[in-house]
């Protein structure tokens, strides 16, 4: 009922607004005015509202920042996110200063300058200085900015190396949520393709691919040790998503037929983060930052960090693709006739 009552009074204000118009524009033509005339008055309130408006927009400007400052992230949870959140601060103190100059400059020609038809305008056609000052200068400072965040990104999406003994995980992303794979003893992940996704293989995963007997599949949540390097791998089943794990400062997209990579060191774990928030509520989360379809909104998966023994423990709870206790694993010279009997015995079970 109070729904009905506002939406009622609105169109009763606009249905008054436009009457009170009409009875101005009738008042003006009984003058012998016409109300499209922008007289010598109506510039001089125009340019004084200029300065108020200004104080307003800034004010409103002042207000957000201090109402909603709360809602920003969090410190950043991963190595590279300190690089990122310092890029992201050094932008706004370039950006700011100029924003603030350039909007005073704007009201303040408006107000300055208003329409005066006893004022000649000065005609002032081109000047090299302030062409090459306002083309020299940005040209600078992005330059910094763009080489700063570009040596940045080539850390994180550059392939960890075997010395550093990276966690080497694959995030599987379909229409509308998450997998992930981890790989094994032998530091590898098996070989996949979506021909082979069929039943239970979601990720479509080649079980004569001995590399990836020992993967292990897990859903729901994952966990990452935390001050250890994780190597993510990312691949997508249908159309582009793009994983996105806001506390880390980390995205990459998962495109349909190819892999993506990134990589960071969690430096945070989620019992000291719920300290850090005041929430005993927080999780770290992985999203979807593409809208890939109606349940797009859906694509939410709980990241868990904490001690490497704790993930250790964890992980090895896991089940493996292929369970293979004294058979051939893949550093093994194994023949094709292990191989054939190895996923005999394991067809009908095993698969996970």
């Amino acid at each position: 009922m109070l729904d009905l009552l506002i939406i009622v009074s609105v169109v009763l204000g606009i249905i008054a607004l436009a009457q009170l118009i009409k009875v101005l524009e009738l008042a003006g033509k009984a003058k012998g005015e016409n109300s499209w005339d922008v007289t010598d008055k109506d510039n001089r309130t125009q340019a004084r509202l200029m300065p108020v408006f200004l104080v307003v927009y800034f004010l409103f400007i002042i207000y957000q920042m201090v109402a909603w400052g709360g809602y920003l992230l969090p410190v950043s949870a991963s190595h590279h996110g300190e690089t990122i959140d310092n890029l992201m601060m050094t932008s706004w103190i370039i950006i700011f200063p100029v924003f603030i100059l350039t909007h005073i400059l704007l009201f303040y020609f408006a107000w300055k300058y208003s329409y005066d038809k006893n004022r000649r305008a000065e005609f002032f056609p081109h000047s090299n200085k302030l062409e090459l000052l306002w083309t020299i200068v940005p040209t600078v400072v992005l330059s910094i900015l763009i080489l700063y965040g570009l040596n940045t990104w080539n850390n994180i999406t550059t392939p960890v190396s075997a010395e550093e003994d990276p966690v080497l995980i694959e995030v599987y992303a379909y229409q509308f949520g998450w997998i992930a794979r981890y790989a094994g003893e032998d530091r590898a992940l098996g070989s996949a393709n979506v021909r082979n996704i069929e039943g239970v293989n979601a990720l479509g995963m080649d079980s004569t691919d001995a590399n990836g007997w020992d993967d292990k599949i897990v859903r729901g949540e994952f966990h990452l040790p935390v001050n250890r390097p994780v190597q993510f791998i990312f691949r997508a089943q249908d159309v582009i998503h793009s994983a996105y794990m806001p506390h880390f400062r980390a995205q990459m997209n998962c495109v349909p037929g190819m892999t993506t990579r990134f990589n960071f060191i969690p430096t945070i774990t989620t019992m000291e983060m719920k300290k850090i928030t005041q929430n005993e509520d927080f999780n770290y989360i992985l999203l979807c930052n593409k809208i890939c379809g109606a349940a797009h909104y859906n694509m939410q998966m709980d990241i868990i960090v904490e001690s490497e023994a704790d993930f250790d423990a964890w992980l090895a709870e896991q089940k493996e693709f292929l369970p293979m206790d004294g058979k051939p694993k893949a550093s093994d010279s194994a023949t094709e006739e292990v191989v054939e009997e190895v996923l005999e015995e394991t067809a009908t079970s095993s698969i996970n």
